[in-house]
């Protein structure tokens, strides 16, 4: 029997009954079909790999898969809050306490002009203290004798209020204005959202939606479907904004004020949440 190939180069071989096609080693379509499995199961594994990478901390348990999705809103503050403080001081305790109130009562009556309403102003503390002057004993040589006398020199009140600005654009204004009538100090300027927990929930369903679509992308990938939800966790909802510290300690009345400047920026809240699905 002679094998021999034809003009096509296909493998041929005769013997005295005729010809007839090879077999055997030359089972080259056979080969060309493993390489074309390889080659489709290569690509299904790099796919899979893809789809696993870009669907953060998932976790696969039998008949489940746990996802992570995360959501993000932004908000523009709408209100401002500030605090600012009183001390007075005389050398009795009514005297004091009648030059404290009159300025917190001429910066109080200033800011009800404003509009800010008698709910949004709250007193954090009010102080009063003797304040007491130390005098050592001077010794004949000149020198200061051990001991020293403890003497009265009068009275302290100190006081320190919280206001709520509901119409942040003004904030910088009234600050002037307080300070132009006898706060001694301003502190603690911060913005923040009036109803936070709207905020929050739309957060919140931000990131569910978020681990839903990588949840089906993943199922999908994996060839199974999504039959229901099982678990359910929220990480502690997180906000990121500005405060802003504006300080007046030596803020006197006859000094003439410019309102500051103060950006309001952005708030942002974030949420984090993982869903358990049963897969099927």
């Amino acid at each position: 029997m002679e094998t021999t190939e034809n003009q096509k180069g296909a493998c041929v071989s005769c013997d005295t009954q005729g010809c007839h096609g090879c077999y055997g080693h030359h089972g080259s379509h056979r080969g060309l079909k493993k390489v074309v499995l390889v080659m489709i199961a290569v690509a299904l594994a790099a796919y899979t790999y893809l789809t696993l990478k870009e669907a953060d901390h998932v976790s696969m348990n039998e008949g489940t898969i746990s996802i992570t999705g995360e959501g993000e809103v932004i908000a523009r503050p709408d209100i401002a809050q500030f605090s600012f403080g009183v001390s007075a001081e005389a050398e009795d305790a009514a005297t004091a306490k009648q030059i404290s109130a009159e300025a917190i009562n001429a910066i109080l009556d200033y800011l009800k002009e404003e509009g800010i309403e008698d709910a949004d102003i709250k007193t954090q503390y009010y102080n009063l203290s003797p304040r007491y002057d130390y005098l050592r004993p001077v010794c004949p040589n000149g020198s200061f004798c051990p001991g020293a006398e403890q003497v009265l020199r009068g009275y302290e009140v100190s006081q320190s209020i919280e206001v709520k600005v509901r119409d942040i654009d003004t904030v910088g204004d009234l600050i002037s204005g307080v300070g132009e009538r006898g706060a001694t100090n301003i502190s603690g300027v911060q913005f923040t959202i009036d109803d936070e927990d709207v905020l929050r929930a739309e957060a919140r369903d931000a990131a569910i939606v978020d681990a839903k679509e990588k949840a089906e992308k993943l199922a999908d990938a994996l060839g199974v479907r999504l039959v229901r939800v099982i678990s359910f966790w929220e990480d502690s909802p997180m906000y990121y904004g500005g405060e802003m510290m504006y300080d007046t300690m030596s803020m006197k009345a006859d000094v003439e004020e410019i309102a500051p400047q103060i950006p309001v920026g952005e708030t942002t809240y974030t949420s984090r949440v993982t869903v358990s699905y049963e897969i099927r």
